[in-house]
């Protein structure tokens, strides 16, 4: 399926890009999303016409994100979790605990923009977290994790 791309998607492409997708995930996420629009001779025009209003709204984007980045890069979150009397976590810690910790500071994050790569933090002590505020501004956090 061949698309053209509204707004910068990781792994895709910029603002204006004619990617070739698989169908189900232009069909499911990215046109109801109104990250991109079908390629086709119509569209082409209109994305023309659009070129520059796109254009100025992704740099918004971005410098939104930058002034989001100079606040949140290297900033310190504790989380306190339940522990056992052996010293264990119960559960673990994920993106909903991170972003809500986030929250309490006043940071406006989305969960999907967390990125956890090895998934769900399930032992207590330090670690560093990035954010994806944009495709092109990663934040990188610190996390402690403490007994409560």
């Amino acid at each position: 399926m061949k698309i053209i791309l509204k707004e910068t998607v990781t792994g895709l492409g910029s603002p204006g890009d004619l990617v070739d997708v698989n169908s189900g995930y232009g069909r499911n996420f990215l046109l109801p999303k109104g990250k991109a629009i079908p390629a086709n001779d119509e569209n082409l025009k209109v994305y023309e016409a659009e070129k520059t209003k796109l254009l100025e709204a992704e740099k918004l984007k971005i410098a939104q994100a930058n002034e989001l980045l100079e606040k949140l890069n290297d900033f310190n979150l504790e989380v306190k979790v339940a522990v056992s009397e052996e010293g264990v976590m119960y559960g673990s810690v994920g993106t909903k605990e991170i972003s809500d910790g986030l929250e309490a500071n006043d940071f406006e994050v989305e969960r999907q923009s967390i990125r956890l790569p090895e998934g769900a933090i399930k032992e207590i002590g330090e670690s560093s977290i990035d954010i994806e505020l944009h495709p092109e501004v990663i934040a990188s956090i610190n996390l402690s994790i403490k007994a409560e």
